[in-house]
């Protein structure tokens, strides 16, 4: 059914007020935090929100000197925006379906692109991919998460969990990797025979390829990185 009395329309689609988890999935593609401290959260990702918030960009020197450096090399992308205060943020990215995990000691690893949101408690890190930076438009990078609470990512249509076990690796498509376990260290290579087939004048396919016992998160898309104006 596509068409709607206003009344009905709105009994479809409004907020559900009984939730109050800290992260509730208000529709697949709409991440709905209950604020009553703060959030960290993807630059420019607000679409609405109620009561009494302020909006603040990451301070350059907010985490560190070291990561201040990582972040001046890993583009615009990277930035966040700390939500403070208390009442009802809505984030979204793109339109792109959020998935919610709750870490509980545990630690993921996720495409720069794709974080939306997560916790203060939890620690982070950047880690710039620089064997690639210069190979994939924009350049690579990614943010480990590890400790206790929750954490949203964002991916274009429905994600796909592939299980890397001791001795079959999992190789992927780095615009269509999403997030990976915190402890894999994945490695770069280059076919060079991909290119003789597709057709392709400059530039060699690059793969990443994961090794040893966890999983990876990809989705049915080839995203553009960001770069550095922000734009994608």
């Amino acid at each position: 059914m596509s068409n709607y009395s206003i009344d009905e329309f709105i009994r479809k689609t409004k907020q559900d007020e009984a939730e109050n988890e800290f992260f509730e999935l208000e529709t697949e593609r709409i991440l709905e935090v209950n604020l009553s401290d703060q959030v960290w959260a993807k630059a420019g990702s607000m679409i609405s929100y109620n009561g009494s918030i302020k909006f603040e960009r990451e301070g350059i020197l907010e985490h560190g000197v070291g990561k201040m450096f990582k972040k001046a090399f890993s583009g615009e992308g990277s930035s966040l925006m700390k939500a403070a205060g208390k009442g009802r943020l809505y984030l979204a990215d793109q339109g792109k379906k959020v998935t919610i995990f709750d870490l509980n000691n545990e630690s993921i690893t996720v495409n720069g692109n794709d974080l939306l949101a997560f916790e203060p408690g939890i620690s982070w890190d950047i880690k710039l991919m620089k064997k690639v930076a210069g190979m994939v438009s924009g350049g690579l990078f990614n943010v480990t998460l590890e400790g206790r609470g929750r954490v949203a990512i964002t991916s274009h249509y429905e994600p796909l969990t592939l299980l890397v076990r001791p001795g079959e690796p999992v190789i992927t498509d780095p615009n269509a990797t999403v997030a990976w376990s915190g402890h894999l260290k994945p490695e770069f290579r280059t076919d060079v025979s991909l290119k003789t087939f597709i057709g392709r004048g400059s530039g060699e396919s690059i793969q990443m390829e994961f090794k040893g016992e966890g999983f990876v998160i990809v989705q049915p898309f080839e995203e553009v990185m960001t770069t550095g104006n922000g734009s994608s």
